[in-house]
């Protein structure tokens, strides 16, 4: 096992894509909770954190709600220190994540991967509530993500980059690649940074964003992951084909 006593999973992308569970998935994440301490984490801001749990439930994942680290429940925890409102860029069911936070005053936008809910109207109003003295919050700021018809499609990044630019703001990251956020994850499971390990198929959200904050990065050829990719000037500690080859590959660490 080596320096590793933890792992940072990302979700979508490593274990599955769309609807589809990844070859081999379920069987590792099994193998892996016998000898290392395990998180997953993600920066999907669709849905609530209780329904990505109950996805990977049925999926057939050996997982606890709790071992879940969300951007959106991260962003809500946020919203409740400051005790502020917030417009919320969101799509209707993400939005949900949000019940028990006030609604005035408005005093952050939030945004999310909104889908339908990204309009000319709802980017207007949270352009006005900016301009007005409101902060911008990115709960994620991810280029694109793998759909599931199996092309990229539009992540919440170049949303927030449109209303940084036209506010003049610069928004607050909540989610990946932000430092802390992979921080607390590696604090509830009572471990050091160097000893925790993230996998992702993100090169620079995860397995930069994890490296930066001091744990081994490790990048799988899943998702969202491009051969390009490799041309960034990132360079992951460890590259595996699959979550499928990674109990076996964290044995030779």
């Amino acid at each position: 096992m080596g320096k590793i006593k933890g792992i940072l999973l990302d979700i979508d992308g490593v274990l599955y894509v769309g609807d589809r569970v990844i070859d081999g998935a379920i069987e590792a994440v099994r193998k892996l909770k016998e000898k290392y301490k395990l998180r997953f984490i993600t920066n999907t801001t669709t849905k609530p954190q209780s329904i990505i749990y109950r996805k990977l439930k049925l999926m057939g994942f050996d997982i606890e709600e709790n071992e879940i680290f969300s951007a959106l429940t991260a962003t809500k925890e946020f919203l409740k220190e400051k005790n502020a409102g917030a417009y919320l860029l969101l799509t209707d069911v993400a939005k949900k994540e949000f019940k028990d936070i006030k609604d005035l005053p408005i005093k952050y936008v939030v945004v999310g991967d909104a889908r339908e809910n990204i309009t000319y109207e709802s980017m207007n109003t949270a352009f006005r509530y900016l301009i007005h003295g409101a902060e911008l919050i990115a709960a994620a700021k991810n280029r694109y993500f793998k759909d599931k018809d199996g092309e990229l499609s539009l992540d919440a990044g170049p949303f927030v980059v449109a209303l940084e630019f036209a506010s003049d703001k610069k928004a607050i990251l909540i989610g990946k690649p932000n430092r802390e956020f992979f921080l607390k994850a590696v604090k509830s499971m009572n471990l050091k940074p160097e000893e925790v390990a993230i996998v992702g198929d993100d090169i620079e959200a995860d397995v930069k964003g994890g490296m930066d904050a001091g744990l081994f990065g490790i990048l799988v050829k899943t998702g969202k992951f491009k051969e390009e990719d490799l041309k960034k000037g990132i360079k992951p500690d460890l590259i595996i084909n699959s979550i499928k080859d990674l109990p076996e590959a964290l044995e030779q660490i």
